[in-house]
């Protein structure tokens, strides 16, 4: 059973990896990680059963509510019911003109809700299956999520060297000297590769400059150079995360280290250890400011990397401005009952004012907060509200653990999706949901007082 868990975790943490970077538009992709989902959770029926019984009633109460959202706003309705709903005035008038007037659903497009619904089947699958997991499970996928953002900027690198600037895994995207890798959007990529970089803080101390820290090392350069190279504006922001987690644990290191040497349980001649972190710490930061030197100092379209990726962040003609101003007016159109989950792109078109309209759409509110406004009105914004309540208990619970530095990961993970999710929409993809799924199995487990065994620990 011990190994059957810690298969099927790596297993689905590396099918989103993969295949559930491109978001919505990618139906067939993110098909296949939700068929990997449903096949692991036939599979995993103990395992289903014990997080029934045995996960945080918070945690169950708060994914019955996810589900029950989206799935409530596929329910059809008598007339009397839906037209009285707010927003419903154009459905009302085009069924009126067509003579039809029967039942519906609270969603304007319960095609595209359906699809919100299927789309939270690998997260919930992922904190299903993690919940029991034992800390080898965890550590296996843990490195699974690391080993899956080197890849990512191996693959960017490509994308890179490609003298069009297409990405190998989307080609539609075209953008010279971008990194993208296994994400169609580079805001993604550039969140993602933040995040593998907090999963690596967490991962358990190396011996400072052994083969082990070393390797760990080279990987958080690597990571970090991948972020720049995304020209991410909020990525190379989040980056701030990673690196507090990395000082404060190298920190807390040096302080109990500290504290053994005055309590006596180090030799008082000298103090190797503290030595021994304090090298480490500032060689690890001079060589990731060597490779970002190195790499940012490159040319690209005539102007270096650092240049080009610097002179994003005084743009001015960003157009997110003049849609969150629509998305207000939708969301105010909409604003207890919502449109329903995953109708944004066909509710806004007629709320978008007309000095607003450029030849693209908007496609998205640049905006999570906003979108869900819109797509799920007060419902939305509460389930949110109590995600980030139970995100900040389990988190303080975690701070008790002798080792914290997992869950603290977990905690820097969701709250780079809720910085990001004011300015972008980072968990509108398969692989960003089941990171997130992920942060939330560490804070399950760090915040669990006798810890969590899988039912393989008891043999």
């Amino acid at each position: 059973m011990r190994k059957t868990r810690a298969r099927d975790l790596t297993a689905l943490v590396v099918i989103a990896g993969l295949f559930g970077g491109g978001g919505v538009a990618y139906g067939l992709t993110n098909l296949v990680v939700q068929l990997v989902a449903i096949a692991l959770l036939a599979i995993n029926g103990t395992a289903v059963a014990n997080f029934i019984s045995k996960a945080p009633r918070a945690v169950l109460a708060l994914i019955g509510v996810s589900l029950a959202l989206p799935l409530l706003q596929l329910v059809p309705l008598p007339p009397d019911m839906w037209q009285a709903l707010p927003g419903r005035d154009l459905v009302r008038e085009s069924l009126a003109l067509a003579k039809s007037d029967g039942w519906f659903a609270t969603s304007l497009n319960s095609g595209r809700t359906l699809v919100a619904l299927i789309g939270l089947l690998a997260p919930v699958t992922l904190i299903v299956i993690g919940h029991g997991a034992n800390q080898r499970a965890i550590s296996l996928a843990t490195l699974g999520w690391v080993a899956l953002g080197l890849l990512c900027v191996f693959i960017g690198t490509v994308d890179i060297m490609q003298p069009d600037g297409k990405s190998l895994f989307y080609p539609e995207n075209s953008m010279k000297g971008v990194l993208f890798g296994l994400f169609a959007n580079r805001n993604s990529t550039g969140i993602f590769l933040d995040c593998c970089l907090l999963l690596l803080c967490g991962m358990p101390a190396a011996r400072p400059l052994s083969a082990r820290w070393l390797t760990k090392g080279c990987a958080g350069v690597l990571l970090v150079v991948g972020v720049v190279l995304t020209q991410s504006r909020t990525g190379l922001v989040l980056l701030a995360l990673p690196l507090g987690l990395f000082m404060l644990r190298i920190g807390v290191t040096l302080l109990q280290a500290r504290k053994a040497k005055v309590s006596g349980r180090a030799p008082a001649q000298a103090d190797p250890a503290s030595r021994n972190v304090a090298i480490a710490a500032i060689s690890a930061l001079a060589l990731v400011v060597l490779a970002i030197g190195t790499v940012g100092l490159s040319p690209v379209a005539g102007d270096s990397r650092i240049s080009t990726t610097l002179a994003r962040f005084s743009k001015t003609e960003d157009q997110r401005a003049e849609i969150w101003d629509d998305a207000r007016y939708s969301a105010e159109r909409y604003w207890w009952a919502g449109s329903g989950m995953g109708t944004f792109d066909e509710v806004f078109q007629a709320d978008e004012a007309l000095e607003n309209v450029s030849p693209r759409r908007a496609g998205r509110a640049h905006n999570d907060y906003l979108e869900i406004a819109i797509e799920s009105g007060i419902f939305g914004l509460a389930i949110i509200a109590g995600w980030a309540l139970w995100i900040m208990f389990a988190s303080f619970r975690a701070l008790r653990r002798p080792d914290p530095w997992p869950a603290l990961s977990g905690l820097g993970i969701l709250t780079s999706a809720a910085l990001q999710s004011a300015l972008d929409y980072p968990l509108r993809n398969q692989a960003m949901l089941c990171m997130a799924a992920f942060a939330v199995v560490l804070l399950i487990q760090g915040s669990n007082r006798n810890g969590t065994r899988d039912e393989g620990d008891a043999a």
